[in-house]
């Protein structure tokens, strides 16, 4: 059979990169490319972690560097939590080969073209690259088979402010693009990613595993893990995991919930926030599935067979 094509737009960040590792090990899907936004750190960042962590991996899979910021307004960075570099600040080597000439947004659309009707769309950033795709083609969500989100809040319990959630409240100009243009969106926010902890001795033991990947996952992931332990107790959280884990296997969702969302725009409090219209009140169609609940077991072992891949 043949395999279904993944494209994944995302901004590593340790979280992207067991996503990533995820995506690299499922013998279901190709990934056809690596579109690259800022967010938790700069694009110079996260453009050399994708190529670094594809050639720890041995992936070939073709990365393009996109937007180096939001479409309109600056927004902070999660340097603190990720490192100031995204990777845990640990002095990796730089990977070997340099990102396609392509811009990303280019890139997306005509990868939507040579995968058109099959291509999985896995937004794990924020969401600039994919808005100014649609800005330079309107048609693009035609060709999409599916898109999964990793964004917001959905009863408004932010992890950047007390409202939002991070990759939206960095751009939510672009998110309020991306959400209006798809007539369908599978949506794994933050507040599903906090209902599937990972303990943190557990997760330790997954990372002892003699593997290439498992011990450069342990370097750069141990900032971020020791910061989460010290603020958010035994559990640790990756929510592009967890958005990865239902793009690959969908048929792990548990609960499932169909609701319209829009995006606050304003420059007030509750700017970036996610509005789900939990009882359709506004009369707009439910274009939105959000995750609810995931198998646990099958979570945790997509993430313990991309750790322990050779």
């Amino acid at each position: 059979m043949r395999k279904i094509p993944l494209l994944i737009d995302t901004d590593p960040g340790v979280d992207d990169a067991l996503a990533l590792l995820m995506a690299f090990n499922d013998a279901r899907h190709e990934v056809v490319g690596l579109t690259i936004a800022a967010g938790n750190v700069g694009l110079k960042h996260t453009v050399a972690n994708a190529l670094k962590l594809c050639e720890v991996a041995g992936i070939d899979a073709p990365v393009f560097a996109g937007c180096p910021g939001p479409l309109l307004h600056p927004a902070p960075d999660a340097g603190y939590v990720h490192g100031e570099d995204g990777f845990g600040d640990v002095g990796y080597e730089a990977a070997q080969r340099a990102a396609e000439r392509e811009h990303a947004a280019q890139a997306i659309l005509r990868l939507s073209h040579e995968h058109a009707g099959k291509l999985v769309l896995v937004a794990l950033g924020p969401l600039t690259n994919v808005a100014l795709a649609l800005k330079l083609d309107p048609t693009l969500p035609e060709r999409v088979g599916r898109i999964v989100v990793m964004a917001g809040a959905v009863t408004g319990h932010g992890n950047i402010t007390p409202a939002a959630e991070f990759n939206v409240y960095f751009d939510p100009e672009a998110a309020h693009i991306v959400f209006e243009a798809f007539p369908q969106i599978d949506l794994a926010d933050w507040e599903a990613t906090l209902a599937h902890g990972l303990l943190h001795d557990r997760v330790v033991e997954w990372l002892a595993v003699d593997s290439p990947r498992a011990r450069f996952y342990e370097r750069i992931s141990k900032k971020t893990r020791e910061w989460s332990a010290d603020r958010r107790g035994e559990y640790w959280h990756s929510a592009d995991a967890l958005a990865m884990a239902y793009a690959l296997e969908p048929e792990g969702a548990t609960e499932l919930v169909d609701r319209p969302v829009a995006v606050e725009l304003g420059h007030g409090h509750a700017r970036g926030m996610t509005v789900v219209d939990w009882n359709r009140q506004d009369g707009r169609p439910d274009r939105f599935r959000i995750l609810m609940r995931y198998d646990q077991a099958r979570f945790e072992g997509l993430i313990r067979a991309a750790l322990a891949a050779g």
